[in-house]
């Protein structure tokens, strides 16, 4: 036994509305193509990880406020 109530029944959605749910889908799923896309390799850039992702240039365990 459930201590949850039941879930009503919703109601049908309108074809406006079944559309712009379609709509919405499509645009994400373009949206994740694109941003998958847009992720270029850097050439000849530092190995590892990015040397300012705390704001500072971190090189060889140094870093450097700029």
């Amino acid at each position: 036994m459930s201590d949850q109530p039941p879930i009503p029944d919703r109601k049908p959605l309108t074809p406006a509305a079944q559309r712009a749910l379609a709509e919405a889908e499509a645009r994400r799923q373009a949206a994740a193509e694109a941003k998958d896309d847009a992720k270029a390799k850097e050439l000849q850039g530092p190995k590892g990880p990015e040397p300012t992702r705390y704001g500072d240039w971190e090189r060889k365990g140094i870093a450097s406020d700029f």
